[in-house]
């Protein structure tokens, strides 16, 4: 689900009492990259940080762009409406430059040993709720004193004001049920952390709070979904683990498939600010593309189901491996389609989405095909001299491939992880039909990951002299069969239902 949200990326920086400068720097360097949001934690009882509020004033103050914010405010220990007039003020200075993260204090302990009440997590959650109503009256100008009895906070007669230089955000920092319950019916964005919500756990997490928004009579798509993450730009293979590209693919898809469209990193290395940069801009093209393939189909009519625009990829003709791994034949189908039934251009997109993203591992897997021949090409140019001669060029070349190989199958992996952790349980739930075509999928891409690690293999081989150029074109040419079969039956099975059923 893409809710549409135009893409906001940002950093969430240390704020460490040590060196207040080269936080302030930073804070600085986000900005000069062209990054659009500054964040900073806010542990009131924790000497060792500095105070949130004193710091984003002066980041404010010497910065001219960028947006600041608490990821997350505490509020046990930061009254409503002091906390409410302190963001309208610098958001005033500002002329709008300030959001508002807000948590319900999580470290329970330690807002007690500071003098702030001893709640219990429920309680904390209770008090946030009035919190947000006391705030938001303090900002609306007009309607006489503030007056709301509590269980928690009590105002009687509050004046109001001053008004914010535009509608602050409210963005919620939220895990369990009731706090993403209460974020789907009041907040203006969710902003959880990787670290503590997985790609895999986004999925489940939103549909709790897209069902809260419906229930309080609001579009899901009020709610921004902002998400802090972390990662590194070498080695790994995980999410965000790896070069600026698969940083692109990974973050473009999961906005436009899980509905995420602001990004905070969490870092204080300066080279990582100034690549995430670089991110920023590729996913921002790479969402737009997809996003404006969308428009242009969403503005056409309806199309009947007999006319249905949107054509799977089929199976390649040719096999370049004697080894067949997948046992065709035995693949489960799903319904029939409906000839009759019409799809609106909007649904139509789902498909298309899907049908591209595979594209892109087709192109990418023939640009292993080439690279893999650049191999050959130097083996060959420096096989007969190889006893006596320490060749830097075969050495290029396979560091070359292996680089390559190894940026490309974290690609696939993670396409495949995110596939089965968010899309694969919304078509079980959707059509029980489905079933055993999901599953058999997600056989499949166990079956794909051990193909990848036989190419790595045969990779190594090569580079040691246990293996040869032979080897490495044949593990090559067992994943071009064993991929491209599974991506044109996927794109057979799915594209319709995808349409049919209005997922993703």
């Amino acid at each position: 689900m893409d809710y549409g949200h135009e893409l906001v990326f940002g950093t969430f920086l240390t704020p460490a009492v040590d060196n207040p400068d080269r936080v302030i720097a930073l804070a600085q360097l986000t900005e000069q990259v062209g990054l659009d949001l500054v964040s900073f934690q806010d542990h009131p009882y924790q000497p060792r940080l500095m105070d949130a509020w004193t710091l984003l004033s002066v980041v404010a103050a010497q910065t001219q762009r960028v947006k600041v914010t608490t990821n997350v405010a505490n509020l046990p220990l930061r009254h409503p409406v002091v906390l409410a007039r302190s963001v309208a003020t610098l958001d005033l200075i500002t002329g709008g430059r300030v959001e508002l993260g807000l948590g319900a204090g999580g470290f329970l302990d330690a807002v007690a040993a500071n003098g702030g009440p001893r709640l219990t997590t429920g309680q904390s959650i209770a008090a946030l709720e009035e919190a947000i109503a006391i705030m938001r009256e303090v900002w609306t100008p007009s309607g006489g004193g503030i007056r709301l009895a509590g269980k928690h906070y009590t105002v009687e007669g509050a004046k109001r004001g001053p008004v914010p230089a535009h509608d602050v955000s409210i963005w919620l920092g939220a895990y369990k049920p009731r706090m993403l319950a209460l974020t789907g019916r009041l907040a203006d964005g969710w902003l959880p952390s990787s670290g503590y919500a997985g790609p895999d756990q986004l999925a489940a997490m939103n549909k709790l709070i897209d069902e809260a928004a419906v229930e309080a009579g609001r579009d899901p798509s009020a709610v921004r979904r902002l998400y802090n993450v972390s990662g590194r730009f070498d080695g790994g293979g995980g999410f965000l683990e790896g070069p600026e590209e698969l940083w692109i693919d990974q973050l473009a898809e999961l906005t436009l498939g899980e509905g995420m469209s602001t990004y905070i990193l969490a870092s204080d290395n300066p080279d990582d600010i100034r690549r995430f940069a670089e991110v920023a801009a590729g996913v921002r093209e790479a969402v737009e593309t997809a996003r404006s393939g969308a428009a242009v189909v969403a503005s056409s009519s309806p199309v009947p189901a007999g006319g249905f625009s949107v054509v799977p990829t089929p199976p390649p003709v040719v096999r370049r491996s004697d080894v067949q791994l997948l046992d065709e034949s035995a693949r489960p189908t799903g319904p029939v389609q409906d000839p009759s039934r019409t799809y609106t251009p909007y649904q139509l997109s789902s498909g298309q989405h899907l049908i591209d993203v595979h594209d892109h591992l087709r192109a990418e897997l023939e640009q292993i095909r080439d690279l893999v021949e650049q191999v050959a090409a130097g083996t060959l140019g420096v096989g007969a001299a190889r006893s006596h001669i320490n060749t830097m060029t075969m050495r290029q070349n396979n560091w070359t491939l292996g680089t390559y190989c190894e940026s490309y199958c974290r690609l696939v992996t993670t396409h495949h992880s995110l596939e089965d952790a968010s899309l694969f349980p919304h078509i079980r739930r959707a059509d029980p039909a489905l079933v055993p075509v999901v599953d058999r999928l997600q056989e499949e891409h166990q079956i794909i990951h051990d193909v990848l690690e036989g190419v790595d293999k045969a990779l190594v081989a090569l580079v040691d002299g246990s293996g040869t150029i032979d080897g490495l074109r044949a593990a090559v040419d067992l994943l071009d069969d064993t991929l491209l079969s599974h991506l044109s039956y996927e794109e057979r099975e799915l594209v319709e239902p995808l349409a049919r059923l209005g997922i993703l």
